[in-house]
């Protein structure tokens, strides 16, 4: 008999009932040290009092009212965005995949409006990951994403990842867009390399093609940067954004410039549930924290400290560990033994990670942790890695 909630996660035994900053406590007081952050969402770690504050105060006036009407969280969390990026204006989702759905919208809405209607193929990388919408899953291409579910979207190509010179040749009369992720999440920590993202993004202009960056993952002050392009200095056409921005909150967005915006006129796309009050006032205390230069600097000297510490850990296993990958708190251990083997030794060590493809396992922690909690948590992973060895021998 199929369960009452549909079978699709692979779930750890765990049963979860309260978080406080950096941890989570299972049903049987055992206390989680928790590395994972929801996958890149809890920002400001569980029960931030500052979000706990921002969404009691909005519960208490208003919930929900839908797109219909003037929304003042929506447009305070909007002019954060463009006075913090490269946008001039912002569209607001309940996710990351809603937010791909828009910007693949955008892109080809926007070659339409300018008479050029073939421009429809969107070029992506393999070992992406854009969500498991219809739009979503055509531009990732991955057969674990795909297999099953066509016909495809079409108007999709794809290209090796970090393949830049390849990029050159597969544009063509039909391209409207490149889209790409400046670090790969579920991909494996994989960074596309600065040198290489600029080249990407000259490459887009030089053949008047639109850029879309995901930063769903990588973004919101995760790499030390607001957004993770800032470290290569370029600028993209359209960008989506979710996880973070929300701190636990659903809640994406698209930003685009204006002229990549520009065929997006009412009546194109919509939301009932998008950018309403309650998740735009969380969204606007996690922008009022985690965009401060001081924040950010933190989240920098951090970063340092825990990708020490992994290096030694690393060296230490050298039978369990390849490598530490990633930026800032957006970090991977890549294995030599079964990545899911470290994620099971390592909730007996009560401490959780979030596997990914590559064999690697994601370190992804509330941004607010801290040195102790760093030291603590590589302790416990010591621990793990050392029972995974005694097992494989």
């Amino acid at each position: 008999m199929i369960p009452s909630v549909l079978p699709t996660y692979n779930r750890a035994p765990l049963n979860f009932v309260k978080g406080e900053g950096s941890w989570m406590i299972e049903a049987d007081g055992r206390r989680f040290l928790d590395l994972g952050a929801g996958i890149a969402v809890n920002v400001l770690g569980h029960a931030n009092p500052i979000l706990v504050d921002a969404l009691t105060e909005q519960a208490n006036k208003l919930w929900h009212v839908s797109n219909l009407y003037q929304i003042p969280q929506q447009q305070a969390l909007a002019d954060k965005l463009v006075d913090n990026s490269f946008a001039d204006t912002v569209f607001f989702t309940n996710s990351g995949t809603e937010a791909c759905e828009l910007a693949v919208k955008m892109a080809r809405k926007y070659w339409f409006e300018k008479g050029q209607p073939e421009k429809v193929e969107i070029i992506g990388f393999d070992g992406a990951f854009h969500g498991r919408s219809s739009a979503g899953i055509a531009a990732a291409g991955g057969e674990k994403l795909t297999k099953g579910f066509g016909p495809l979207l079409p108007g999709f190509k794809h290209l090796t990842w970090g393949d830049i010179a390849a990029l050159n040749d597969a544009i063509d009369e039909n391209t409207a867009a490149v889209i790409v992720e400046p670090i790969q999440g579920e991909g494996g920590i994989r960074p596309l390399a600065d040198e290489d993202l600029k080249e990407l993004a000259h490459i887009c202009k030089e053949n008047d093609v639109l850029l879309i960056l995901d930063e769903v993952q990588c973004g919101v002050g995760r790499t030390g940067k607001l957004f993770a392009h800032e470290w290569a200095g370029i600028t993209p056409d359209i960008m989506m954004v979710a996880k973070g921005i929300g701190g636990g909150f659903p809640l994406g967005a698209v930003l685009a410039t204006e002229d990549a915006a520009s065929g997006m006129v009412a009546g194109t796309h919509g939301s009932t549930y998008g950018g309403n009050p309650l998740g735009c006032a969380v969204g606007n205390a996690v922008m009022d924290t985690v965009s401060t230069p001081e924040f950010l600097a933190e989240v920098n000297r951090k970063a340092g400290l825990f990708r020490q510490k992994l290096e030694g850990l690393v060296a230490a296993h050298p039978h369990v560990f390849e490598e530490v990958r990633g930026s800032g708190l957006m970090l991977g251990l890549k294995c030599f033994a079964p990545n899911i083997d470290v994620v099971n030794a390592s909730y007996d060590q009560e401490i959780a990670t979030v596997p990914a493809a590559d064999n690697v396992v994601r370190l992804l922690p509330p941004l607010t942790i801290t040195d102790e909690e760093i030291s603590e948590a590589v302790s416990r992973l010591d621990k793990a890695a050392a029972t995974v060895s005694a097992n494989k021998d």
